[in-house]
């Protein structure tokens, strides 16, 4: 029996209507993308294969959504050439190497380097000159002592993790949600983001690059974004911290939502990694295809596991390039049987439902 790497779920609506017309370019009307830093590249092959082709032809604008590392991926979508862009991002970030002990300003420095090579000027204006691709991506505004930096912001993460794990919404005593989107955007998400409190923000050629360095601006790791144009006044940092995963209320997306994750669960928020009762499913997102890798995928690759931020820390620098390589080399078996299934017809016999 031929080997499968690619694991599909659905939410009720979704797995009817996949059962019973497929899938199509035209029937997605949200692409998703999570946080997880370089857990992203065995998703390489998927992102490649959507921004070149399946989505070539799609008529009604495309709502991308992401936060981090998502957000990034999907920055490649409005550029001339995305699957260019797209490889460019992958080579850019896989190729990253710091000092022995880095701190805070050379991490930020890197990243700054790598957006203004990815994403340079003439880039936003390709993006928000063109409306097939309605950009959204999250950023917190952080309130209180997550705004400061070192020992301070520290405590304060963790007074903020302390509220979250009794209850998620106490987190708006912390974080503002800042929804940062195309200026021609009408994404719809139902009762208005009120999880948690949040602020929409056009996006603008002064505001588009540090609004996006600002979404994958981690907690300790890298400087916070501050004073954001046409945003309200303050710190930005990485918007993985509401919505690493998201948990938000997909119901009124007009169309299906897909979700291309590395990770077979979807985890709400940064701070509910380690709490297993808390993750969304597809009761939560009944309109929702959730594609990830299987465990077959996994042990296929090199340490059986997909990349991650301690591998900066646990390979010297050949190493990691090269296990990264393989990792954004074997995505593409993911991407391969993808694209079969919605080809030969049979995608909505390989879907489960997501409960």
């Amino acid at each position: 029996m031929t080997q499968s790497f690619v694991s599909l779920r659905a939410g009720h609506s979704a797995l009817s209507h996949i059962q019973n017309n497929g899938l199509k370019a035209d029937d997605v009307g949200l692409l998703m993308g999570a946080s997880g830093g370089p857990k992203w590249f065995v998703l390489q092959g998927i992102d490649e294969w959507l921004f070149g082709e399946f989505f070539a032809n799609k008529k009604a604008p495309l709502n991308t959504l992401g936060t981090s590392a998502g957000a990034w991926r999907f920055a490649s979508l409005g550029q001339n050439d995305p699957v260019a862009a797209s490889r460019l991002f992958a080579q850019l970030y896989s190729h990253q190497t710091y000092s022995a002990k880095p701190d805070q300003r050379e991490i930020t420095s890197e990243a700054e380097k790598l957006l203004h090579k990815y994403v340079p000027e003439s880039a936003v204006s390709d993006i928000l000159s063109q409306t097939r691709v309605h950009h959204h991506f999250i950023a917190v505004r952080c309130l209180r002592s997550t705004a400061s930096e070192g020992r301070r912001q520290a405590l304060g993460l963790l007074s903020s993790a302390l509220a979250n794990s009794v209850n998620r919404r106490w987190l708006g005593r912390y974080y503002e949600r800042v929804v940062f989107h195309h200026p021609a955007s009408d994404l719809k998400i139902s009762k208005h983001w009120s999880d948690l409190p949040t602020r929409h923000v056009a996006l603008t050629e002064q505001n588009f690059q540090p609004a996006l360095l600002a979404t994958g601006s981690i907690p300790l790791v890298l400087e916070g974004v501050r004073d954001i144009p046409g945003a309200p006044k303050g710190v930005y940092r990485d918007g993985g911290i509401t919505d690493y995963h998201f948990d938000i209320d997909l119901s009124r997306v007009n169309g299906l939502t897909l979700y291309p994750h590395f990770h077979h669960q979807a985890i709400p928020g940064w701070f509910d990694k380690r709490l297993k009762w808390r993750r969304s499913t597809g009761r939560d997102w009944p309109n929702t295809l959730f594609i990830s890798p299987t465990d077959a995928f996994l042990q296929k690759l090199p340490y059986q596991k997909i990349p991650d931020r301690k591998d900066f820390a646990q390979l010297d620098a050949p190493q990691r390039i090269d296990y990264w390589q393989k990792a954004i080399d074997a995505g593409r078996w993911m991407a391969d049987e993808l694209q079969t299934l919605i080809a030969n017809g049979r995608l909505g016999e390989r879907t489960q439902l997501w409960d």
